[in-house]
């Protein structure tokens, strides 16, 4: 079976590498290279990376837009499907009537469309995580369902541990209904919830509830990451407890380098804290050198 995969990101990564050992891969299309950091030296997708290193004759297209160019090329591939990964963008009606158009999304649909599915799935503190595949239509996430897979919360996890145990179980679902006929079910449309594009503001947090804090530290690693109004970024957050009563930030106590941190409804420990434009430091050191005591409030 011929294929198209468009994907871009590391979730994506992973199951380019694993479709490419059970289908005949045509093409990749993800993301243009971006400049990145102080150098602003070209940063090249995950999908790109990996694809390039390892089979570097497999054509790879960066466009800028899905024109009329794109779709010309993308039809010329004549592919079986197109998969989709963690794409980024919306595909034109155009695309999806070359081909089948499979999506792999991070959530048990309907629940969760949209660009953060996996974050969504743990600011919700949802029992169970999950994968859908869907045929893709001109709505977005609306399509109908060709398969889920499931897996139990045992833990908490923060958000690359998490797409690190989805991406396989979504690759094996999409290698599964890719080889047998399709049998598509209609999603129940009322049930729909949505999530949206992460902003750097999302990760804005005051000590008002230890658990919210803390779900947050772990759907926004690596990035936005949390922070306090002052732009105090907080690292290595773990939950405490729950319930108890405490003045906003104040200082509880200490467990060797970390920072016991009160809120109005449970306690947090904290391990690493960077003030703006400041090298990340074990929390301790920080309160030490800023002369906190036990009972001050972190701002």
């Amino acid at each position: 079976m011929r294929l198209i995969f468009m994907g871009t990101s590391p979730f994506a990564r992973i199951v380019l590498d694993y479709l490419l050992d059970h289908f005949d891969i045509v093409a990749l299309f993800t993301q243009p290279s971006k400049p990145f950091g102080r150098t602003q030296k070209l940063k090249h997708s995950a999908t790109k990376e990996f694809l390039q290193r390892t089979h570097p004759h497999i054509p790879i297209f960066e466009p800028i837009k899905l024109d009329t160019s794109t779709i010309e090329t993308i039809a010329a591939l004549k592919p079986d499907a197109i998969v989709v990964v963690a794409y980024g963008k919306i595909l034109p009606q155009t695309l999806l009537n070359i081909a089948p158009c499979l999506n792999l999304h991070g959530s048990i649909l309907p629940q969760f469309r949209g660009a953060s599915p996996i974050q969504e799935m743990i600011l919700k503190d949802v029992p169970e995580f999950g994968v859908s595949v869907i045929a893709m239509n001109a709505q977005m996430d609306a399509g109908d369902i060709l398969g889920t897979a499931r897996m139990p919360k045992e833990r908490y996890l923060s958000a690359p541990e998490l797409s690190a145990l989805l991406a396989p179980l979504g690759a094996q679902l999409l290698s599964d209904i890719l080889k047998q006929p399709f049998n598509p079910i209609a999603q129940d449309h009322a049930q729909a919830s949505y999530c949206a594009k992460i902003l750097k503001q999302d990760g804005l947090v005051a000590f008002h509830n230890a658990k919210e804090v803390f779900l947050k530290a772990l759907a926004y690693d690596p990035w936005p990451g949390v922070f306090l109004a002052s732009g105090l970024k907080l690292f290595g957050v773990e939950l405490l407890d729950e319930q108890s009563v405490h003045e906003l930030g104040s200082l509880l106590g200490f467990d060797q380098e970390s920072v016991l941190v009160g809120c109005a409804r449970g306690i947090l420990k904290i391990a690493h804290l960077q003030a703006p434009g400041k090298q990340k430091i074990c929390a301790k050191s920080y309160v030490s050198g800023k002369r906190l005591k036990l009972g001050s409030v972190l701002t």
